[in-house]
């Protein structure tokens, strides 16, 4: 398509199937806590700028900490998590936990780690929960530790925040005299795609690695609000964009390109805020072409938020070009 046809694409009324709303149900428990006696609304604002989430499990949520801070959220989930076709790999590892074949056990997700307990059986489930029990289980962050509590476990140890594969090797180094990895046996729960990173510094620290996919991320099965989303950055109706996983802008991309419109999105993101959950997610976005404009001081949808607001207007004129207040 040349950039003369895409261009009269992006100027012409929207197909029904293509407008751009919020959700409805979103806004109706929105309107609810916001008629709350008594609520304060937050110092910072997003002064009613139109936000792109792509987040699908806790949508939602996220919706709601935009519109908490007086911005117009647009959802598109753009991922959906789903087990593998097989389950061999899950039981064989549960397997080897209940014999104590492994010396420490890296947990990175609590939705995998719920996945994997579901993929058991009841008999299997509690000998596996008392096998981790008596196991070294290092957990990724919040998440999989919130896990184990629902199952009556704590970890060994924890990484601090970030979270990311970095904190997890540290986190071994600062405790290599307690439980040095040389020679030892170690099982990383992988999440959606395998980190090559992590696997590797523990493999070059001595350690025979077992990866345990528990699932992987799939395209969502309606794409519609995905293809809205296109629209809408090729139109430049979106002023933020936040991201909270690589594969959502993935995703988002891999629809573009259907629609023959990558080129476009990519340019118009070039004019729009990119607010990334936190340091690993922004090194794929930036592997991936994209400019990551904002990355919180933690890695919590919370403070991604609060941040976006606190930072909007000079980080928007800053990108645009344009006075301050142009795009309130």
């Amino acid at each position: 398509m040349t950039r003369r046809a895409m261009l009269a694409r992006a100027r012409a009324p929207l197909p029904a199937d293509e407008s751009f709303s919020a959700d409805d149900r979103i806004d109706a428990v929105w309107q609810a806590r916001a008629a709350r006696p008594g609520r304060g609304a937050p110092a910072a604002s997003l002064c009613r700028r139109r936000v792109l989430t792509l987040e699908s499990r806790r949508s939602p949520e996220l919706a709601l900490l935009v519109m908490n801070y007086g911005g117009r959220p647009y959802v598109a989930p753009a991922v959906r998590e789903v087990p593998l076709e097989s389950n061999d790999h899950v039981h064989a590892f549960a397997n080897n936990v209940i014999h104590g074949r492994f010396d420490l056990v890296i947990l990175t997700t609590g939705v995998g780690v719920r996945m994997l307990l579901k993929l058991l059986d009841p008999i299997a489930r509690e000998a596996f929960v008392a096998a981790l029990a008596r196991t070294r289980v290092l957990a990724r962050g919040p998440k999989p530790v919130a896990a184990m509590r629902e199952m009556g476990l704590a970890p060994w140890a924890t990484a601090p925040s970030p979270n990311t594969w970095r904190e997890l090797l540290a986190t071994l180094d600062r405790r290599s005299v307690e439980a040095p990895l040389e020679g030892r046996r170690v099982a990383v729960q992988e999440y959606g795609l395998p980190n090559a990173e992590l696997l590797d510094g523990l493999s070059a620290r001595g350690a025979a690695v077992t990866p345990v996919p528990i699932y992987r991320w799939a395209m969502p099965h309606d794409v519609a609000p995905l293809r809205r989303a296109v629209w809408a950055i090729v139109r430049q109706e979106i002023d933020v964009v936040i991201l909270t996983a690589s594969v959502q802008l993935v995703h988002l991309l891999r629809v573009a390109a259907d629609m023959e419109l990558e080129a476009a999105v990519r340019r118009g993101l070039e004019q729009t805020l990119v607010a990334s959950i936190g340091p690993m997610t922004s090194e794929e976005l930036r592997h991936c072409g994209l400019r990551v404009d904002l990355e919180p001081s933690h890695p919590k949808m919370g403070y991604l938020v609060k941040e976006v607001a606190e930072q909007c207007e000079a980080l928007l004129h800053a990108k645009r070009g344009a006075e301050p207040g142009k795009y309130e």
